[in-house]
């Protein structure tokens, strides 16, 4: 079998849909897992609702997911001249002709005829006016177009439901349905997979290969993605673009895991990374059922990434996404508290988000601004005990069994349990009651942090 070659192929009208990305890790799987190529093709032929912006956005999509594409992107609206060529090789070897029908004579047999396809009077005419034309494809009128696809089975499509659909329009400029055939015959495309809603498309475009002879790539059409309650995915079910996710604080990895998952099943293998994706996937995983978005189970795939990943590369996930969202980055000393706490964050973290929330303590600085919850825990007797922990931890190795075995003591001389002392503890360095472990914030703040943090507390005892 020749190369495999796989494509994705967004129009720049908008943001990048969940479903378009999906479409995109599918091919991306397909082509990286058999050593072929991942092509990009940006469909900008509407040229009303075609933006920079959107392609930019589309690129940066793909770019945060974390999809590396093979060459440069492809301008389907660069290449008109290339789609206008082949319209007229299939006119001058007989698989298409010259259409004279004016919009209004058209729109006048479609109102006589509602339930039937167009049927050109230039189809098979022989004396020809010198006026402008539309190129139509010359579709064969009996039997059935059979579409082979991969996720489908066998589609069948009688023939005389479809019309000699146009090439070339009558100012020269190739339509859509002849404009992506071309590409892909181009490109070496051997594999098309994308959504369900184009099988209809399909079947046209099959019969564009038929007539210029050229191979029909392999299909694999896959159904849409729909919401919780099973209806298509639309703005009420929450996010859908892509960028939304992002700024949701989900990680790539995480999201590539729970997109592959989601419509494709390996068993019943439901965490897996890039490696295990990519030597995997396969066509018939794909099921027929449109999938559906589950942002619990969203968030338990983020939180098993977060908790599988490097340290450094959840702080470098943070400083992304504070990029995304606008927020002030880290600064140096703060990079390095996280870093010092990354342990003890990332098990319990199911977003970065969340993360950063848990991660508070590390980035206030002095004087710690106490909330009333917490201030509760920061009367004479909780200072006191302070006080005597400040002491008692001067000269600890900076350990975190140490700094519990310290603790402990100060709690038992003075009759109370270890939880007694962790409240008190939790406000000074945190100023909040919901926090990581305090001895894990006793070592990622450092020594003298610490000890500065406890001081400014006992100072108010008086």
């Amino acid at each position: 079998m020749s190369q495999v070659v796989t494509r994705f192929a967004p129009s720049p009208t908008g943001y990048l849909h969940i479903g378009g990305a999906r479409t995109a890790l599918f091919n991306w799987l397909f082509a990286r897992g058999r050593g072929g190529k991942f092509l990009l093709r940006i469909e900008d032929t509407d040229r009303a609702r075609s933006t920079p912006e959107a392609t930019a956005a589309i690129l940066k999509g793909l770019e945060w997911l974390g999809l590396d594409w093979d060459g440069d992107p492809i301008s389907q609206f660069a290449r008109k001249d290339r789609h206008a060529e082949v319209a007229h090789q299939m006119l001058a070897n007989g698989t298409a002709y010259k259409c004279f029908s004016t919009t209004d004579e058209i729109a006048a047999w479609r109102e006589g005829n509602p339930r039937q396809p167009f049927l050109s009077p230039w189809r098979d005419a022989t004396e020809l006016p010198d006026a402008p034309f539309a190129i139509r494809l010359k579709a064969p009128r009996a039997g059935e177009t059979v579409i082979d696809d991969q996720v489908q089975g066998a589609v069948r499509v009688a023939n005389d439901q479809l019309d000699d659909m146009v090439l070339l329009r009558s100012d020269g400029t190739p339509t859509y349905m002849l404009a992506v055939v071309v590409d892909d015959h181009d490109m070496g495309v051997t594999h098309v997979i994308r959504g369900d809603d184009h099988l209809t498309n399909t079947a046209r475009q099959i019969q564009i290969y038929d007539a210029m002879g050229w191979n029909r790539p392999v299909f694999a059409h896959i159904p849409l993605i729909h919401g919780e309650d099973g209806k298509k995915l639309s703005k009420r079910h929450g996010a859908v673009g892509l960028h939304e996710f992002a700024a949701l604080g989900y990680p790539p990895a995480a999201m590539r895991n729970y997109l592959a998952r989601l419509g494709w099943s390996h068993g019943d293998d439901e965490l897996f990374d890039d490696a295990q994706a990519r030597a995997w996937f396969d066509l018939p995983g794909i099921g027929r059922a449109p999938a559906r978005l589950d942002f619990k189970k969203l968030e338990h795939v983020s939180g098993h990434h977060i908790g599988r990943m490097a340290d450094q590369d959840v702080l470098d996930a943070l400083a992304d996404y504070l990029v995304e969202t606008g927020a002030a980055p880290l600064t140096a000393t703060q990079r390095r508290r996280v870093l010092g706490a990354m342990p003890a964050l990332k098990d319990k973290a199911k977003t970065l988000p969340a993360l950063l929330d848990q991660a508070r303590f590390a980035m206030i600085e002095r004087p710690v601004q106490v909330d009333d919850k917490a201030a509760k825990n920061l009367d004479s007797v909780s200072r006191g005990m302070l006080k005597s922990l400040t002491a008692a931890v001067q000269n600890v190795s900076w350990s975190r069994d140490d700094l519990e075995g310290a603790a402990k003591q100060v709690a038992e001389q003075n009759g109370l349990g270890l939880g007694k002392i962790a409240g008190p503890l939790r406000a000074a360095l945190a100023g909040t009651s919901a926090t990581p472990s305090v001895f894990d914030m006793m070592t990622a703040l450092g020594r003298d942090e610490t000890l500065a943090r406890l001081q400014d507390q006992t100072d108010l005892a008086g």
